[in-house]
């Protein structure tokens, strides 16, 4: 998606690129409405607006209404002859008029339809879609369609009530659930405030929940909530610094997620006192920042690049308690340390996995089996299949692999040992010609590859994925193919969306990545506590 921006102070316009979202913050005052409602005109017909706020307690609209907003489409209900009409101008209560004209709609067409074919299906509505997800949100308050009305029953209470009796929350998450069923194919949706009325836990659900009903559409968002801004990572972000009113402009800047934002802004993000979790790679490209913010939702994750940068900021970070009452942690792959060097990483509060790299965590058996099983495959032959085919891969480069575990075995071992003060140049030189018999090459080589020669005979892929570093490994195994999909991107992305979506199979991949740690996120929060 391509989009530009409003001038800045040199009265230059800035084309922004981005993929699916669009995150605008900034502080009260500082004109990030403003610069929202420049973009909402300049898009025209192509932006689709959703303010809770306006919807549930009216206002001044901004900027004028377009063709397609609710309030548009009522209005064009009510001249069609509506058989649903609502006495206040609330775009919510109108909302709950176009579902219900909908719906309504909908069986009368169907009872033609089957007048004629006995075998016709009944076309899922709008406020089936609805219903489905409110239910996921908030699995004890039922929605039900009695009489020709929308009415809302707890479990366990025969009572019903109407929609005006919700809470602003539930009041919130049933117009933007319908509203957005609303929003013409590929449209921009701008969304003011869209944590307002929510509760942190019930925005972040609702939000994966909606980005994934309309995919075709591209969303921005308006903030100011720093716990909201932190659940869309991954998101390019602008972040509207000031506003000269005068002579309209802005001083704004565009970031990558939050790796481009200063210190003073990150550290105002990390005051919305969730735990932080430092990690590899970059905010755009690595797998790294697209899976772990979806296995630990809990944690502000944030990418630093190499694991010696993880490692430095999180001693740092955690030796800063006297600015801030924040715990972190972080993740690095495990590539060929040993377990003493993992031990003394976790002491540390560096979690590190049982598989050598972050690619390696997807070929986990239970998470090919759940993405298998998602694809409708046979789960065990798909596994099989993979597995056979890494221990291949395995048993090909089992010397090359000694060879590297060794390489850095030997390169650790060297800078322990010279790490310590020497008296003279020469006692420093007679310790070097001693190192190659002490460490032993050699001997460590030899022990590796019987090592390795032991997990291949025995088909022991638990201990072939914690020492096979292989970038390609994804491609080689086939696992995609063998899902159904085009290849490793596809089964990465396959992984996401499971994740995102909420659907049968995320927890049993959480639960396997999680057990690759040997920590709970339980242990995790209660350590900050």
């Amino acid at each position: 998606m391509k989009i530009i921006l409003p001038p800045n102070r040199q009265n230059q316009r800035t084309l922004c690129e981005f993929r699916d979202q669009l995150l605008i913050i900034g502080a009260n005052g500082a004109g990030k409405t403003r610069f929202t409602d420049y973009l909402i005109q300049d898009l025209k017909d192509k932006a689709f607006c959703l303010s809770a706020l306006d919807a549930l307690y009216g206002g001044v609209e901004r900027p004028a209404r377009h063709a397609d907003s609710i309030d548009e489409i009522y209005d064009k209900m009510v001249e069609r002859a509506s058989l649903f009409h609502v006495d206040t101008n609330l775009c919510a209560d109108k909302l709950v008029a176009l579902l219900l004209h909908d719906e309504i709609v909908n069986l009368l067409k169907y009872k033609i339809i089957y007048s004629e074919n006995s075998g016709a299906e009944l076309k899922q509505t709008k406020l089936d879609k609805v219903i489905r997800v409110w239910q996921k949100i908030f699995p004890s308050n039922k929605i039900l369609l009695e009489e020709g009305k929308l009415v809302f029953r707890k479990n366990g209470d025969e009572g019903r009530y109407s929609p005006m009796r919700l809470s602003d929350g539930e009041k919130a998450v049933l117009f933007y659930l319908g509203a957005v069923l609303y929003a013409p194919k590929n449209a921009t949706v701008f969304v003011d405030s869209p944590s307002i009325f929510l509760h942190p836990t019930v925005s972040n659900m609702l939000w994966n929940e909606i980005e994934n009903m309309r995919r075709d559409c591209t969303f921005v968002y308006t903030t100011h909530d720093l716990d909201f801004a932190a659940s869309r990572l991954g998101t390019t972000v602008v972040w509207v610094k000031d506003y000269d009113a005068t002579a309209d402009r802005w001083d704004y800047s565009i970031v990558n997620d939050y790796s481009g934002l200063s210190d003073e802004v990150y550290l105002s993000i990390i005051g919305s006192r969730k735990p932080v979790l430092f990690i590899e790679g970059d905010s755009t490209h690595s797998i790294d920042s697209k899976l772990y913010p979806l296995i630990f939702p809990e944690f502000t994750v944030k990418p630093l690049g190499s694991c010696n940068k993880v490692i430095e900021t999180v001693r740092t970070f955690n030796d800063q308690t006297g600015f801030h009452h924040l715990d972190s942690y972080g993740i690095v792959d495990r590539d060929r340390r040993d377990a003493k060097e993992v031990e003394y990483l976790r002491l540390k509060k560096i979690l590190v996995p049982d598989v050598a790299e972050v690619e390696n965590l997807l070929l986990l058996e239970d998470v090919v089996k759940a993405v298998a099983s998602y694809r409708n495959k046979d789960e065990n032959k798909v596994f099989a299949h993979v597995k056979k085919q890494i221990l291949s891969i395995f048993k090909e480069q089992l010397k090359e692999q000694a060879l590297q575990h060794t390489r850095h075995r030997v390169k650790r071992m060297v800078e322990y040992r010279i790490d310590r003060k020497f008296a003279k140049i020469t006692d420093l030189e007679n310790h070097m010609m001693e190192l190659v018999n002490e460490i032993n090459p050699g001997g460590i080589y030899a022990q590796l590859c019987a090592e390795f020669a032991e997990y291949s005979k025995k088909g022991d892929y638990a201990s072939v994925i914690r020492v096979l570093n292989e970038k390609t490994m994804l491609n080689s195994c086939g696992v995609g193919q063998l899902c159904g999909l085009t290849n490793a991107d596809g089964y990465l992305h396959c992984i996401l969306n499971i994740l995102r979506s909420e659907c049968a199979q995320a927890p049993r991949i959480r639960k396997a990545v999680m057990a690759a740690f040997g920590i709970t996120k339980q242990e995790m929060l209660g350590k900050r506590e």
